[in-house]
């Protein structure tokens, strides 16, 4: 059935400068992220803060300039092939990022969840660090596998593509990524798509070939810069076949003519619709401007989609410039690519169904953004292992610290002061060198040690200001999980999740756990110890520990022990 531009939503904005004015008022008006309001708290800590100096120059940074910054941020930029130092286009402004978006036609898989934690957390950091950030990520809602898709259903495409839109912001809102400043549709901006397609035919960058629209790479002489790419080495594209009526195979189409059946748009070249490539280059242009800070997506995306971007929006404005070009590694699934021909196509859903969402972020976390990451259930059972010794801490702490609340005041031990320092150190370090996340990571373990220690030990529960220490280091573990996307809006109720996850992992319910614990118990008080090791063994071979205390015995969820070998070795 044919459809119309006109019959579809209208644009957001009209013009770039009134797109951007008015996309700050809105986002102005939102009431930041609660990770977000802590931050801003700490930027007025009390005097003798460890966070006290960098706080301060945070608060009283103007506009966020990048000299009053204490940490200078470095990120890898794939076009000069080395780490730079970020400096923003407009120094008192927004920084203005595009990451390309998903083409929604099937359920979102562990990649995309891959590339977009990754660019959440350099959207988070961007504004830990002061910065107004204008983050822009697209949905191509029509697109040669919407249409197939839709066709093999039977579906209108665009309720296809609304469909899995809305599941991928459901598992996106899920893994507490945030929302970007706008999420612009294809759909919704064919009129900039078309106009930026005529200025590249007037700067004789392209040509029209009985409806179509050719972008002609020889007419572009930095054709492959992006990529390292010499022009005879180039494929022809990606997502369509070769055309004999190209002038060179590897031009590729800027518009495409109407087919039967299709979705369709009038131009003046004839009905049709946009290539896949022409989307980006003129969505980012309308809310960005032709030149700004930082694209990114996946390295897949190298060659041939940010190549051609690079092309098309220098085609039709020769000032365009990107300054940072930015992209994410690839995902391997138990050591092999991750395909849907080999069969090990994992899905976020898939994941979530058996694994809290922030275990998988934390997973993710925990390799460089820019290395290949191999997923594994026995890594990602560490990591929800680890995820829950870091809540299950957090939450005691704070217990302890609301049953004997005392007057906290300004001073606290030296040697809990140099714990928090050495952790905003190692933070900011590792952060600001080309985001280091599994090393921010690793910066917790320390001071999630010493509050077990505070906590648990007979030395640590004698320490002086015990309390005041246990508040201030979980305080700056919290401003770190904030900015990492990990922070829970309730430890209890996180840690209730991933008991619940680890049940269902287990294939066992929570009564009958407890009916173990009491049989058990109930042996060891006969001394039917040979009895009460089978049953502690038998829970701890599908993941249940047994923890026992002197108000008797609980359970957490833990690596199950087949697996323990395994991930020793790794």
């Amino acid at each position: 059935m044919a459809r119309r531009a006109a019959g579809l939503l209208p644009l957001l904005l009209s013009s770039r400068s009134g797109a951007r004015i008015a996309l700050h008022r809105a986002v102005s008006q939102i009431p930041p992220p609660r990770s977000y309001r802590l931050l801003s708290q700490q930027a007025k800590p009390s005097p003798s803060s460890p966070f006290s100096a960098s706080a301060s120059a945070s608060a009283s940074a103007s506009n966020g300039t990048a000299a009053e910054r204490t940490r200078e941020l470095h990120l890898y930029n794939t076009k000069s092939r080395k780490k730079e130092q970020f400096r923003p286009r407009d120094p008192g402004g927004e920084v203005g990022m595009y990451v390309c978006g998903v083409t929604p036609y099937d359920d979102s898989h562990i990649g995309h969840a891959r590339a977009y934690v990754a660019f959440d957390v350099l959207y988070r950091y961007l504004r830990y660090l002061d910065y107004e950030v204008c983050y822009v990520r697209n949905f191509t809602d029509i697109d040669d596998k919407i249409i197939a898709r839709a066709n093999q259903l039977g579906e209108d495409p665009f309720s296809l593509s609304k469909r899995f839109s809305d599941d991928f912001l459901s598992d996106m809102a899920n893994l507490q990524c945030l929302p970007p400043s706008v999420e612009p549709r294809v759909s919704d901006h064919i009129d900039e798509i078309i106009n930026m397609i005529k200025q590249i035919l007037d700067n004789s960058c392209a040509y029209v070939v009985g409806g179509d629209v050719y972008f002609s790479v020889d007419n572009f002489p930095e054709y492959g810069e992006l990529s390292g790419r010499k022009l005879d080495d180039n494929r022809a594209g990606e997502r369509v076949a070769v055309d004999e009526r190209k002038r060179n195979p590897a031009d590729f189409a800027l518009w495409k003519a109407a087919k039967d059946g299709e979705p369709w748009w009038d131009s003046p070249w004839g009905p049709g619709r946009p290539g896949w490539h022409i989307e980006c280059s003129a969505m980012s242009a309308h809310y960005l401007g032709h030149s700004f800070d930082i694209h990114g997506g996946g390295e897949d995306l190298i060659f041939p989609h940010h190549e051609n971007e690079i092309a098309q929006s220098r085609a039709a404005c020769c000032d365009s410039t990107i300054n940072y070009w930015i992209h994410n590694g690839f995902v391997n699934v138990n050591s092999q690519k991750m395909s849907k021909s080999l069969g090990n196509f994992v899905t976020i859903r898939k994941v979530i169904e058996m694994y809290h969402p922030l275990a998988l972020r934390m997973f993710l976390l925990g390799t460089h953004y820019r290395s290949p990451i191999n997923y594994t259930i026995e890594q990602l059972n560490v990591t929800s292992d680890r995820l829950y010794y870091t809540y299950q801490t957090l939450r005691d702490c704070e217990e302890s610290c609301h049953q004997q609340r005392s007057n906290i005041g300004n001073s606290l031990p030296p040697n809990t002061s140099n714990y928090i320092q050495k952790l905003h150190d190692e933070f900011e370090t590792s952060m600001s060198d080309d985001l280091h996340t599994s090393v921010a990571l690793a910066a917790i373990s320390e001071p999630l040690k010493v509050m077990n220690d505070l906590l648990h030990t007979r030395k640590g529960k004698k320490q002086d200001k015990r309390l005041e220490s246990l508040s201030a280091l979980e305080e700056k573990i919290r401003v770190v999980l904030s900015v990492l996307g990990l922070l829970p809006l309730s430890y209890h109720e996180a840690l209730q999740q991933l008991q619940d996850k680890a049940l269902r992992r287990a294939s066992i319910t929570e009564e009958l756990v407890v009916q173990k614990i009491e049989e058990r118990t109930a042996a060891r008080k006969a001394k039917q110890y040979e009895k009460s090791d089978e049953i502690r063994k038998e829970l701890a071979a599908v993941g249940i520990a047994l923890m026992d205390g002197p108000d008797g015995t609980t359970w957490r969820p833990s690596l199950p022990l087949s697996e323990e070998a395994v991930v020793a070795k790794t």
